[in-house]
């Protein structure tokens, strides 16, 4: 018996298989679900669990004696592993956009990440969980309602979740921030509404087809779900948005100031998504050491990418030009490339011309934050690579007051990366390692803001 949840040895492919995949600049979890059906033909998923990938299908699978190919054009990637004389090791190559790296499976489920801020039941406050109508859209958003023991009404905070399909707890590499979020402030007095994004989880709606002004819909049906419960005090609803969640925030107030009481803005943007865009790359290239060559070569691509967004409305056109773009920049012919390659840059130049992302490079937050009235606070992450605080900041800071709003707090945190937590470098692969979810100051000064905003009522 392995000692590992109980696996047995195994002489078969069949079953679960995980290992590290260690690419140098990071190391992931890689989980093979292998199933022999019962005309003898193989079917496969493939967890990447280190970043909240699940349930990815496998395309392709064959076998040849102690020799097994795992191919999946999702993630345009292929593992091919042969089984150890005693069943217990699959050994080959993870082999995905042009990089090729050792793999090792082992039988079973892979160890679980250390998360000590994660909160466990039983819990000194209310939890329900709730569906919230959005009846412009016709559909529910699926959440979780925290309300604190005492007296009501309580003020209420609405979590508003980053870029990406999230659930309720922003959950990415087995972090649960929103999750910790909503305990701390509930602790503490405040009751919370954190929801699937649409399409994910238990809520309603096509993620795919969805923008960052629709998610800010989303953010006023939840504000107009919490006005019709009588343990919530209408007048001090506020917002909480995590990067592009923030983004939503502001949207947010700015179309219904009066039933808006606060914002609490974690890593939000306060210039044009394609200027975030252009940082983030090159803040990330080059804390990641990259050659200048390659950083240049990926900034004209970035430029060429954007410039066909803007000039061509046709989707499929967009798609065939950026992905030309794509094939020119490497200084090949379309010829000399590899199917899994052809598939990775079909993939990429696909996701450029989805509805979110057109309308996210062009959203200017400025004109919104103009209008927003009521109190804010605005937080960076001093390593924050994914939105730099010295970019967003100011600018956050500059529309605010433009718009004549003098109820401001603005803070860049020393040491803590785009999630809020104490990091190294602020790199994306320093994410999964890192034990702390959210940074325990960070969440104290969101606290004493919100108390101090209740002492001025």
């Amino acid at each position: 018996m392995d000692r590992r949840r109980g696996v047995r040895s195994q002489t078969t492919f069949e079953g679960v298989w995980s290992g590290i995949l260690d690419t140098g600049a990071q190391r992931l979890r890689i989980v093979f679900r292998i199933r022999r059906n019962a005309d003898g033909t193989w079917q496969a998923t493939l967890d990447s669990p280190d970043q909240g990938a699940r349930g990815i299908p496998v395309s392709a699978v064959e076998t040849a004696g102690r020799q097994i190919t795992l191919r999946s054009e999702a993630v345009a990637g292929e593992f091919v592993g042969t089984l150890s004389e005693d069943g217990k090791r699959l050994e080959g190559l993870w082999k995905q956009g042009g990089g090729e790296w050792k793999l090792t499976l082992t039988p079973g489920e892979p160890p679980t990440r250390k998360r000590p801020q994660e909160p466990k039941p039983p819990f000194p406050y209310t939890t329900q969980e709730v569906r919230v109508p959005n009846r412009k859209a016709k559909i529910e958003l699926a959440g979780t309602l925290t309300l604190p023991n005492g007296k009501p009404p309580f003020p209420a905070i609405v979590f508003l979740t980053g870029s990406g399909a999230q659930n309720r707890d922003e959950e990415i590499f087995e972090h649960k921030p929103f999750l910790v979020l909503a305990d701390y402030l509930t602790r503490a007095g405040y009751a919370t509404l954190r929801m699937d994004d649409r399409g994910v989880g238990g809520s309603g709606g096509d993620m795919s087809r969805a923008t960052t002004l629709d998610f800010a819909e989303d953010a006023l049906a939840a504000v107009n779900y919490l006005k019709t419960r009588r343990e919530i005090d209408r007048k001090r609803i506020g917002l909480l948005g995590h990067s592009e969640g923030a983004l939503v925030a502001a949207i947010a107030a700015a179309k219904a100031p009066r039933d808006v009481a606060f914002l609490i803005l974690l890593a939000g943007t306060g210039v044009p998504g394609e200027q975030i865009l252009y940082r983030q790359a090159e803040l990330i290239a080059r804390k990641s050491n990259l050659a200048e060559p390659l950083i240049q070569r990926n900034r004209a691509l970035q430029q060429r990418v954007f410039e066909i967004l803007k000039r061509e409305k046709d989707d499929a056109k967009a798609q065939q030009a950026i992905y030309e773009a794509i094939v020119q920049s490497l200084g090949v012919e379309a010829s000399q490339l590899t199917d899994a390659q052809k598939t990775t840059f079909q993939a990429q130049a696909k996701s450029y011309t989805s509805p979110w992302f057109r309308t996210f490079v062009q959203l200017d937050p400025a004109p919104y934050l103009r209008k927003v009235r009521c109190p804010v606070l605005a937080l960076n992450g001093e390593l924050d690579l994914q939105v730099d605080p010295d970019q967003n900041l100011p600018a956050i800071e500059r529309a605010l007051r433009d718009g004549g709003n003098k109820r401001i707090t603005i803070r860049k945190l020393p040491g803590l990366n785009h999630l809020f937590q104490k990091a190294r470098t602020g790199l994306i692969t320093e994410y999964v390692e890192i034990e702390e979810t959210f940074n325990p100051e960070a969440l104290e000064m969101i606290r004493n803001w919100l108390d101090e905003l209740g002492r001025e009522k």
